[in-house]
């Protein structure tokens, strides 16, 4: 099973979808948009029985054109991946990091599509599908996206906890777009995990994931703010910004500042985020410090105990 990683950094535990519920999806949505072009074309063939050839072909053009390819890209855009007969088989379209597709990937799709699906009658989709380890076809590797299946128990997919309330909103001026998936798909997994890690080895991959977000955004982390409180803190604004670019700015409940950039020296200079006194860390910051505490050495002499050498603490 393959693992996602979204726009809002939430790995998606779902299987690829292979050949098999792809093509039944496939031929649920040929006979339906078949069956609507048939009946157009009977009423456009009694409709214009009076007009003469050439109307006639640029009509079938227009309505070919209309219905097997543009309605395919329409639906598949309205419902961010999900026609009729992926519905029907439990199957969606995403990007490659598991966000929602949009027109550019739908029409990427359906332009190819008219090639290896409906001119070689699924030939070039079927080998394409079968080659590739996820079950691509070639319109899937020009547009960037994949198949995926939606059907899976949600407990495989563990919730990235929400930053402190102190936090929220506090990044909205980072620019998030050097961060590489790699490193957001690492953030996730710490996030889900930082409580089963060893004190020690927790705290310092918090710091090192800290550092290299900062590094890739260019803004320093701030003082005072715990690593892993800074990390989900991110992470939840990475989230917000996706949502408000697939619903609405009334998506994430609240509006983000706009970032100011002051043009310096005849070049724009990003704005470093600045300290402010309603940020103070407020108790609930140490639930987010997991700074491992010093044990004092024991009086008996005896030798302490070794840590887990596999970086999860011990189950009690």
């Amino acid at each position: 099973m393959n693992e996602l990683v979204t726009g809002d950094a939430v790995v998606l535990g779902l299987r690829p979808a292979k050949l098999p519920s792809r093509a039944l999806a496939v031929v649920i949505d040929l006979v339906v948009v078949w069956a609507a072009y048939i009946a157009v074309s009977i009423v456009l063939a009694i409709a214009t029985d009076s007009l003469d050839t050439a109307a006639v072909a640029a009509l079938a053009v227009a309505s070919f054109l209309l219905i097997p390819v543009g309605v395919p890209i329409a639906v598949e855009t309205l419902s961010h991946g999900r026609s009729l007969g992926k519905l029907a088989c439990g199957l969606r379209v995403v990007r490659d990091d598991g966000g929602p597709i949009r027109f550019r990937h739908a029409l990427v799709r359906g332009a190819i599509g008219v090639v290896e699906l409906l001119m070689s009658f699924g030939v070039i989709a079927s080998i394409a599908s079968l080659v590739s380890a996820r079950g691509r076809r070639v319109g899937d590797l020009f547009a960037g996206t994949l198949v995926v299946r939606e059907r899976v128990p949600a407990d495989r997919a563990p919730a990235v906890p929400p930053p402190p309330p102190w936090l929220v909103g506090r990044f909205s001026e980072l620019d998030l777009s050097s961060v590489p998936d790699d490193l957001w798909l690492a953030v996730r997994q710490y996030l889900t995990r930082m409580r089963q890690l060893d004190p020690g080895v927790g705290w310092s991959m918090s710091e090192r994931l800290a550092s290299d977000l900062a590094a890739r955004t260019g803004v320093p982390l701030p003082p005072g703010v715990p690593p892993a409180a800074y990390l989900a803190a991110v992470v939840n604004e990475r989230q917000a910004r996706d949502a408000r670019r697939t619903f609405g700015a009334a998506a994430d409940g609240r509006s983000a500042p706009a970032a100011h950039v002051a043009p310096v020296g005849g070049q724009h200079v990003r704005p470093r985020l600045t300290h402010r006194p309603e940020d103070t860390p407020p108790q609930d910051a140490e639930r987010w410090d997991v700074r491992p505490v010093a044990a004092e050495p024991a009086s008996t002499g005896e030798r302490p105990a070794d840590p887990p050498a596999s970086g999860f603490a011990r189950p009690r």
